[in-house]
Order: structure tokens, then C-alpha cells, then sequence
């Protein structure tokens, strides 16, 4: 099944019809997973592997704005425009293309996202997201946030889960077309709950997460075992979120995160994104837990890492990582997220 199947299936008669506005306009926020999704069952699709959970960065993500374009296809990132034969431009212009057919006009698409892009941070997650959200606007399909989902998660698997603020999990599903593979919001709040972003390297990373997941499931002697560790990993998760329990919460995050790098790092080649000042910002967190801080740590496909910590924790989090920037969740944890005004600002 091809990823144009999996559209025709979800608008049905909708897909040839003609956008009903001349513009559009979406904002998603990027997610970090609690409970890491690291490897795919189908490429084409995006199907994980093992289902997943993560919490929303709320204000951290991408705006987007398409307009109906009459002469060429135009990306413009953070104000750049963008050279369509890029990468990145053929990735978004492929996604795209999955629900225009002959006839319909060009776009121009304004992104504007205040996170690094292919840095760790999820930046495809809430690009895919709010192209998905704006589209659906655009030309007033009028889905449901589970068929978003669906369609987010062919531009990029975590996208799926960029929907939503507050906590979110992505499920595997066992379809072949995937149409039981989508995200959804858990109903769950926990306002003091706090993650802390620890930038090491804004740059992009060398090896994309495609090629090393990929690289993973094929090579790693260790993956065989990876799945078994989600599905512990992500109950345990789902029962300290309901209960409250952050030592817990915190334990699973940090544990699940290292032994998705240790998959990789048994992979061959092997693959790390670590650098140095990774492992000094580690080994300076489990240092504060020995002196009686509640402080965790999670990292995805890149060197940055993420920090875990209740609000009460916030000037002890400061004093050990002056850089730190801070995401608290006491305002719109588990509402959708706010679909930008008409002009998208400029990131903080």
C-alpha cells in the first residue's frame, strides 16, 4: 500500500476537491517522547514498530501559512525562501503533492518554527503537524483529529503526536494500511511538571533519524529486546502520569531513552549522537539526584537533551544549567493545539 492509498482511503470523495480558501494558517507544537518510537514495520507508511508517548513543548513548534499560489511552488522557512530542489523542500513538496491533483494551484508554504531543525527536537514532528492542520483548512475537509493524525504521520512518524498539548501517545497498530496507527491526547493533566531544554549543538545532525532507526532494526543485537522494553516502559509511564509519581516517571523516561541509544550503539556501524558536552550535562544530572534533586533526563536522535523536573525545582534547575530554557505546563496542558492568528510572528 502506498501513502496515496492511505489518503484516497481518509478523504474519499474530498481528495479532488478544489481548496476552499485562499489561505491558511496552523500551529503545532513539537513533542518529546517519554517512551521513544524507534523502529518501523513498514517505511512506506511510517508504521512504528511499538507504540509510544510523549509530552507537548506548548509554545516551542512550527507556525505555518500556505497560500494559493497561481505560477510555482514557494518554501519559505523563518523568512528564507527556500531552493525547491533541497532536501528539505522535496520532502515537504512530496507530502504535499499526496492530496493536490492535476489542476489545483501551487502553494506557498511560511514556516516559522523556533526550534532547531533535525537538531533532537522534533522539528519534523510539528512541521509534518501543522502542515497537515492548515491543509485541512485550506481546503475544508473538516477531519477528525484521529485521520490528522494519520495523515500527519506520513510526512513523519512523531508527527502524529503533534496534534495535541500535554501528554499524547501514538499507537502501533497491527493494520497493514496503518488505519489503526494513530495518536491520541490523554486526558491527564500535571501542572507542576516542568521539561527543561539543555541545548548542546544547534546544528543538523549528520545522520538522519530515518537512516539510523533503519540502521538499528536491521544491525543491533541488542533491538530483538526493544520492543518488550516499551511495552513495560510505556505502562509503567501511564500509571505515573495518572498517579502522579515523578521519581517514577522520571526513572522509566531516562531508562527508556538510554536503551534506545544503546540499540544504536550495538548497531553496525554503530551510532552515537552524543557528544562530550552530552555526557558532561548526564553525568552533572545524576550528580544533582545524588544531592536529593528530583532531575531526569531524555534524549532522542541528536546530542541535546531534554530535562524532567517539578516546578518546585526550578531555581536549584537554573543554578546547575544557567542556559537552560524552561517549559512549565500550567496553562492548556491537554487542550488542542492553537491554531496561529493570521500573521504568523516571528519565533522568540
Amino acid at each position: 500500500m502506498k501513502q496515496s492509498d492511505v489518503v484516497k482511503m481518509i478523504l474519499a470523495e474530498k481528495w479532488q476537491q478544489y481548496p476552499l480558501h485562499s489561505s491558511a494558517t496552523a500551529y503545532a507544537p513539537s513533542n518529546i517522547a517519554l517512551c521513544k518510537y524507534w523502529g518501523k514495520r513498514n517505511q512506506e507508511l511510517n508504521l512504528p514498530l511499538t507504540s509510544s508517548l510523549s509530552i507537548s513543548l506548548r509554545e516551542k513548534g512550527a507556525h505555518t501559512q500556505l497560500l494559493i499560489n497561481d505560477s510555482q511552488d514557494c518554501i519559505q522557512l523563518n523568512g528564507q525562501v527556500l531552493d525547491n530542489a533541497m532536501p528539505f523542500s522535496q520532502k515537504l513538496l512530496r507530502f504535499v503533492n499526496l492530496f493536490r491533483v492535476r489542476g489545483q494551484p501551487y502553494l506557498t508554504m511560511n514556516i516559522h518554527t523556533n526550534i532547531p531543525i533535525a537538531a533532537g527536537l522534533a522539528s519534523s514532528a510539528c512541521g509534518f503537524a501543522a502542515i497537515a492542520k492548515a491543509l485541512n483548512q485550506l481546503f475544508g475537509w473538516q477531519l477528525s483529529a484521529r485521520d490528522l493524525s494519520i495523515l500527519a504521520r506520513l510526512g513523519s512518524g512523531s508527527a502524529s503526536r503533534s496534534l495535541w498539548q500535554g501528554f499524547v501517545e501514538w499507537h502501533a497498530g497491527v493494520r497493514e494500511d496503518g488505519m489503526d496507527s494513530f495518536a491520541e491526547d490523554l486526558p491527564t493533566a500535571w501542572p507542576e511538571l516542568c521539561v527543561g531544554l539543555v541545548m548542546i549543538n544547534h546544528q543538523e545532525k549528520a545522520l538522519s533519524s530515518r537512516e539510523a532507526m533503519q540502521r538499528t532494526v536491521m544491525t543491533s543485537a541488542l533491538y530483538s529486546a526493544w520492543p518488550q522494553k516499551v511495552s513495560t516502559d510505556l505502562s509503567l509511564l501511564k500509571r505515573a502520569i495518572v498517579e502522579k509519581d515523578f521519581l517514577h516517571l522520571g526513572k522509566v523516561t531516562e531508562s527508556n531513552a538510554l536503551t534506545m541509544h544503546a540499540t544504536m550503539l550495538s548497531a553496525w556501524p554503530p551510532i552515537t549522537y552524543c557528544l562530550p558536552e552530552t555526557l558532561t550535562a548526564m553525568q552533572q544530572v545524576w550528580r544533582m539526584r545524588d544531592e536529593g534533586i528530583a532531575v531526569y533526563f531524555t534524549q532522542d536522535a541528536g546530542p541535546n537533551i531534554k530535562l524532567l523536573f517539578l516546578e518546585n525545582d526550578i531555581a536549584s534547575i537554573r543554578q546547575n544549567f544557567p542556559t537552560i530554557e524552561i517549559i512549565c505546563n500550567k496553562q492548556a496542558l491537554n487542550m488542542p493545539a492553537t491554531t496561529s492568528s493570521n500573521i504568523i510572528p516571528n519565533p522568540p
